[in-house]
């Protein structure tokens, strides 16, 4: 599992996107990149990172779902996504 401040600096992250995506938008449709460069660089998009919503784990996140592919595994063996067949995993 992720650590907690891993988690919350992610959350903090999502929530400066979220605050500047409109004046982004507007700047950039501008084309004034002095007033981006302004801007907190964690409110950019790009610095967001993938984390399954279960256990935070940023790599072999499935994009579909919303979680890594060990817990897609778990979930899959379990039942609990409907129409995926154990094959040869």
């Amino acid at each position: 599992m992720a650590k907690e401040s891993m988690k919350a600096r992610e959350r903090k992250r999502q929530e400066l996107v979220d605050k500047y995506a409109k004046k982004r938008k507007e700047l950039k449709e501008k084309g004034d990149y002095v007033g981006l460069s302004k801007l907190p660089k964690n409110s950019s998009r790009v610095r967001l990172h993938n984390r399954c919503s279960i256990t935070g784990r940023p790599r072999g996140y499935i994009r579909q779902f919303g979680i890594s592919r060990i817990q897609f595994r778990e979930m899959a063996s379990a039942g609990l996504i409907p129409g995926v067949k154990k094959a040869s995993w």
